[in-house]
């Protein structure tokens, strides 16, 4: 050995060269090569698990971001439903029309009535674009009705009275179509938010108050809308003293302030995991039963040229293909949007094919018109408690916030308690199919109702419709006559009755037919307050011009006055209003416990 390492021809164990290179040690590093870099960075163990900690670092982010979204969207949200709900200041300034426009009290109604069919019937429209568009177009559109209808009504109340009153002002239809915009505006902005809150917190166990603090929210917006109005924006009597809202200004300030909000929403209102929301939704589809076959089997059978064939004749290495074919389908991201059609075409079928819908719709216009009605007309209500010519110890301003308080109170309340004490919905309870394991254990009692105490979301809405109606009985039977003061029990009673009914439907709607569809079967839905309140208005002022007449004896008054003192101003409507109330009640109660409804089904609401 040390022979052969003196004559250079052995190989020393620490020392190695090539016989084209210097002699270097066999341990030391080679600068010219690769192997010059630390050990750790050419290991392949080292570079996954690095490329591993990046990648969970990059889904932290993008789950970050998204609930960044998520929660800056609900943000948005309240705030627009802080701001649509102007119309619901509406008595604030609705007896002005009478005493400075010279509109009479059916004028005055048709102006509400006007505003309440725009803000209702194009609402499956609105929710349609909601679902399809994603909820920044309507919040979009509803900044540029706002700001159209008001800025509109401002200058057409600022002409003064219309020629068909003696005056030279604006027609009195110019004024109509004003609030036609701003009805339309009002359900755009609202949908938008409520749909964006539906969508984003609607699968969770804290669906009751993701929908009830926006809806709250639309409930308070005519509360500070209208102490703004009396507080800020009012005019000077001829004493110095403060007057009734300066509505030209009211008008100005509203259409500015909604046409800001609207664009704003535009950017931030957004819908978080809708694709993922989407897939779930029609693969449950496929699980239920509810699909005989597979809608894109049948869309891969077309594009292959299989058509015309039985997918009983078909070779199994044929159907194993389509089926294949299939799934590419479903994940493609071209077909995305097509699937997501299709989605909400098929439930939109689904909702307006079940009975138990046209049910809660029938209550809910029996209950929202009543309330509408009531809301829209307080002021004039409020004219007709005390003789003419004399101070009332109450203002409509302090009613609307009166109405706005309780209404908003009761919203929360009943979101809340709905999420604590409703029984627990199973995911896609509402696509219980007949071939559905699920569906076949529905008559069992859930697993929740063994551990914990429940309240139906049905036992709340009909206790506060019977609220409701409470505080219309309390004004029909006579009580509040000549005792202005007591009508803040009347106001605070049908504030808490119509908002918890405004807060537990849609939440109803939500847990019975599921949320991918929201906007446009709770826009279906949100109809029928239009209906009711063109019905109602109609009824409450024919009532009233037909009393205008009959003042009590020893009230003296002005022949030519088109004002009303009285109850029998009022008393017949709100009697009547009372018992529609309670029909809806009943109609309720067929829809949950009847045959074939909700109890029968399983759904758990």
């Amino acid at each position: 050995m040390s022979s052969s390492t003196s004559n250079g021809n052995g190989i020393d164990k620490l020392d190695y060269r090539p016989p084209d290179s210097p002699r270097r040690p066999l341990f030391h590093p080679d600068v010219d090569s690769e192997s010059s870099r630390p050990s750790q960075d050419t290991s392949y163990a080292g570079s996954f698990f690095e490329q591993v900690a990046e990648g969970i670092m990059e889904r932290d982010r993008q789950k970050m971001q998204r609930e960044l979204v998520r929660w800056l969207s609900f943000i948005w949200a309240i705030v627009n439903c802080l701001c649509a709900g102007s119309i619901t200041a509406y008595s604030l300034y609705g007896h002005i029309f009478q005493s400075k426009l010279h509109y009479t009290q059916f004028q005055v109604n048709i102006v509400s009535i006007t505003a309440e069919l725009g803000m209702y019937l194009p609402v499956p429209a609105f929710g349609y674009l909601c679902d399809r568009l994603g909820p920044g177009v309507p919040s979009f559109l509803s900044g540029f009705l706002f700001g159209l209808g008001y800025l509109l009504a401002a200058f057409t109340y600022h002409s003064g009275p219309p020629p068909s009153a003696g005056g030279h002002g604006w027609p009195f239809g110019v004024m109509v179509l004003a609030f036609v915009g701003v009805g339309m505006g009002t359900s755009c902005m609202y949908l938008s938010a409520v749909t964006t809150c539906a969508k984003n917190f609607g699968r969770g166990n804290a669906k009751g108050i993701a929908l009830a603090v926006p809806i709250a929210a639309f409930g308070l917006s005519g509360m500070w809308q209208s102490q703004v109005g009396s507080r800020l924006l009012y005019e000077r009597n001829p004493d110095g003293s403060k007057g009734d809202v300066d509505v030209f200004r009211f008008f100005q300030f509203l259409g500015i302030t909604l046409l800001c909000v609207g664009l704003i929403g535009a950017f931030t209102l957004r819908i978080i995991d809708e694709e993922g929301m989407i897939d779930e939704a029609v693969e449950e589809l496929e699980r239920s039963g509810l699909l005989a076959r597979d809608e894109f089997f049948n869309r891969a059978v077309d594009i292959h040229g299989y058509g015309t064939m039985d997918t009983r004749d078909l070779s199994d290495s044929q159907f194993d293909f389509l089926q294949t074919e299939a799934d590419r389908l479903k994940s493609h991201a071209e077909e995305e949007a097509r699937k997501k059609t299709w989605l909400l075409n098929e439930e939109t079928r689904r909702y307006l094919t079940d009975s138990t819908m046209w049910w809660l719709a029938a209550g809910f216009f029996l209950v929202t018109g009543p309330g509408e009605a009531f809301i829209n007309n307080l002021g004039t209500i409020i004219g007709t408690l005390t003789p003419p010519h004399t101070s009332s110890t109450t203002s409509p301003a302090t009613h609307v916030s009166i109405v706005a308080i309780t209404s908003t109170v009761a919203r929360l309340v009943t979101g809340t308690l709905s999420d604590l004490l409703a029984p627990l919905a199973p995911a896609h309870q509402h696509r219980r199919g007949p071939e559905s394991v699920v569906n076949s254990l529905s008559s069992l009692p859930p697993l929740d109702h063994l551990h914990r105490f429940t309240v139906s979301r049905l036992t709340f809405l009909l206790t506060f419709a019977l609220i409701l109606s409470l505080g219309q009985l309390l004004l029909a039977s006579g009580v509040v006559q000549n005792h202005a003061s007591r009508f803040a029990a009347v106001s605070a009673l049908v504030g808490a009755g119509y908002g918890a009914v405004f807060s537990l439907t849609p939440i109803v709607v939500s847990v019975v037919w599921g949320v991918e569809n929201f906007g446009t079967n709770w826009g279906i839905l949100a109809m029928t307050p239009a209906a009711g309140a063109t019905v109602w208005g109609a009824i409450y002022a024919a009532v009233y011009q037909k009393a205008a007449g009959n003042d009590e004896p020893g009230v003296q008054r002005d022949p030519d006055d088109v004002l009303c003192y009285g109850k029998q101003c009022y008393a017949p409507t709100f009697w009547a209003m009372a018992v529609s109330v309670w029909l809806a009640c009943g109609l309720w109660i067929y829809a949950w416990r009847g045959p074939g409804g909700w109890k029968r089904r399983g759904i758990a609401v």
